[in-house]
């Protein structure tokens, strides 16, 4: 019986996570435990795999680095809580739709806690309050095993994403818990979102789901 492992790094530089990611997606067995991955990273610009550069406008001192996720661009900075769910599909009979839908529906929730209402799209991946993204969302799957995964802005700079066009939107604005409420912790809010998405693959793998 697998379990999901969660580990926490705090900031660290996207490069070398992007490159663990890949590397233990690569080296899984089908008796590997699931991992989520909660961290922040140093400021970065990343393009999804069919990505434009393009849609970064200015990036100015921050690097800009290409990934193999699905989606545009993207920033991440301190601030941001980062959840990397290192996911077997197929042990929650979860399809790349559900499982975002899955995370969307997660964040949601959180944010309810917050009395933040918050909405998906299904015309753009993510999660929006008011019209504006306040969560990200990109995905790659590899042999039915998830990594990357989702962003949630919580106190941060939110001046980089004005020199991109966020998820490939132009004049996309974006939003952060912080702008709701006053003196956000980042680090009890990383523990209730981990709290529910653990809750949420339980309840699938109990019950199961249609992908």
């Amino acid at each position: 019986m697998t379990s999901i492992f969660v580990k926490k790094t705090g900031l660290q530089p996207y490069a070398a996570v992007f490159e663990e990611m890949q590397q233990f997606t690569n080296s899984r067995t089908p008796e590997t435990d699931d991992e989520i991955w909660v961290l922040q990273h140093l400021p970065v610009y990343t393009l999804g795999q069919a990505g434009d550069p393009e849609h970064v406008l200015n990036a100015g001192e921050i690097p800009v680095v290409q990934s193999d996720r699905g989606g545009q661009v993207t920033y991440h900075g301190p601030g941001q809580l980062i959840v990397y769910p290192l996911i077997d599909l197929r042990r929650y009979n979860l399809g790349v739709r559900s499982l975002v839908e899955l995370l969307e529906d997660v964040v949601i929730l959180l944010l309810g806690e917050f009395e933040i209402q918050a909405e998906s799209r299904l015309d753009a991946p993510g999660v929006y309050v008011g019209g504006k993204k306040i969560a990200a969302l990109g995905l790659r799957i590899r042999h039915s095993c998830s990594f990357h995964g989702l962003s949630l802005n919580i106190d941060m700079d939110l001046e980089p994403f004005t020199r991109i066009n966020p998820c490939g939107y132009q004049g996309l604005e974006v939003t952060q818990i912080s702008d709701f409420k006053n003196e956000v912790d980042i680090e009890s809010v990383a523990v209730r979102l981990v709290e529910l998405l653990l809750a949420a693959f339980d309840h699938k793998k109990s019950y199961g789901s249609a992908p």
